[in-house]
């Protein structure tokens, strides 16, 4: 999970795992494990993989860090898809959500 951080922070803007415990100003990332699709035989994990959601807030619509974000999980053969983008009229704001997964090795 730290590796992911690490990668999201490359983007320059505020990150956080799940939620800001103090009120936030977009553009920012949040980013949660969750499932996983983890790979066993003979009733053992070989394979952990951990599926998450990243979910980039901004004010308005940001095709270019949508696309830098996007080149990050590229370089890093990150497997993604875009699971939703919708307008919060609540908040004002974008928020564009991504499904990832990453695998850990033991």
């Amino acid at each position: 999970m730290q590796d992911l951080k690490n990668l999201l922070e490359q983007l320059g803007i505020p990150v956080a795992y799940n939620h800001f415990n103090t009120a936030t100003n977009p553009p920012f990332v949040v980013y949660r494990r969750d499932s996983t699709s983890n790979f066993g035989a003979d009733n053992k994990v070989y394979k952990k993989i951990n599926n998450y959601y990243v979910e980039l807030y901004t004010e308005f619509k940001n095709p270019a860090l949508e696309e830098q974000l996007e080149s990050i999980f590229y370089e890093n053969n990150i497997f993604y898809e875009v699971e939703s983008e919708t307008y919060i009229d609540t908040e004002q704001m974008y928020e564009v959500v991504y499904s990832i997964s990453a695998e850990e090795d033991f």
